[in-house]
């Protein structure tokens, strides 16, 4: 079991990171709270998640121990796999996902792209006393500081993520145009928030 990935951040994008370390470049599912963390960073460590199936091996990333705890908690309730609890996460900060599984708030975790009303309530249900051992609430950096001008790169970038995590490059492209006509100085993780809301 890989506990973590500790060396230099090679490629960054809103959905996957690559480091390199021991001359092997190790891709990385991250979320986007992640990407907040670690963008803009030469030497990173991500603490590891290993996805074992029978067609694939994926490494998801995660900047804080917390976030992990996290990720392993929405995973473990019924109907909620990897790429979705990623989605959560890319969606949600953490403290807002514990605070809308501590209050109750289904609408807040309905509101993420593939969850529906049974799911929701099922993530309360199963995850209100959970959490409370867990004391999240402040500790994972949520947002970037980093905004980049209004060109292609952030649009490219952005498209680029809602597409690895799932969606049509088409609606993904017409829903980033918009939101960067609206924002022009917004980043691109904020960009990929705002489109996960938007696209149907």
């Amino acid at each position: 079991m890989i506990e973590y990935i500790k060396g230099e951040l090679t490629e960054l994008s809103p959905a996957l990171a690559t480091i390199e370390t021991g001359g092997v470049g190790y891709g990385l599912s991250i979320s986007l709270n992640t990407y907040s963390a670690i963008q803009g960073k030469h030497d990173v460590k991500l603490y590891v998640y290993e996805a074992i199936r029978e067609d694939a091996h994926v490494l998801y990333g995660f900047a804080a121990k917390k976030e992990r705890e996290l990720f392993e908690l929405l995973i473990s309730v019924s109907g909620v796999g990897a790429n979705t609890a990623r989605m959560v996460l890319s969606s949600l900060s953490p403290s807002e996902l514990c605070d809308s599984i501590s209050t109750g708030n289904e609408r807040m975790i309905k509101s993420v792209k593939g969850i529906g009303l049974k799911t929701a309530q099922r993530i309360i249900v199963d995850l209100r006393d959970k959490i409370v051992a867990l004391g999240i609430t402040g500790e994972i950096p949520v947002g970037g500081t980093v905004t980049a001008p209004v060109d292609n790169k952030v649009k490219d970038e952005a498209v680029g993520a809602l597409t690895m995590l799932g969606f049509a490059p088409a609606p993904s492209q017409k829903v980033v145009l918009q939101i960067l006509e609206a924002n022009p100085d917004a980043p691109v993780e904020m960009v990929v928030k705002l489109a996960l809301k938007q696209i149907k």
